[in-house]
């Protein structure tokens, strides 16, 4: 089956806000929660020739703290590897949002 780009993800807050609490609970305090990306470098990926959608690994950086690296993805369901790629995500902790359904 080939991705679209018109793939059904949409989520109630209130799932989501479970599932966050569950991975919170679960894991040493101080943990990563989250990670921001700018609307630039999602835009960038999204905006190559054949990109349907982008694909998200996880990862470690060499200080062995959780990383993500963003890349694009074709309808063939390949990544777009030689393409644009985003890490240096902002982390929470320390770049946090207000306390929300998600995050507390």
């Amino acid at each position: 089956m080939s991705f679209t780009g018109n793939e059904e993800h949409d989520f109630p807050l209130a799932a989501a806000a479970e599932l966050t609490k569950n991975y919170r609970v679960s894991s040493p305090t101080g943990s990563t929660i989250s990670h921001f990306f700018g609307k630039k470098a999602i835009q960038d990926i999204l905006d190559q020739e054949t990109c349907v959608g982008i694909r998200i690994y996880y990862a470690l950086d060499v200080d062995g703290q959780k990383q993500l690296i963003v890349v694009g993805a074709n309808a063939s369901e390949n990544d777009l590897f030689q393409g644009k790629l985003a890490e240096r995500s902002r982390a929470c902790p320390t770049m946090c949002s207000a306390s929300n359904p998600l995050n507390s």
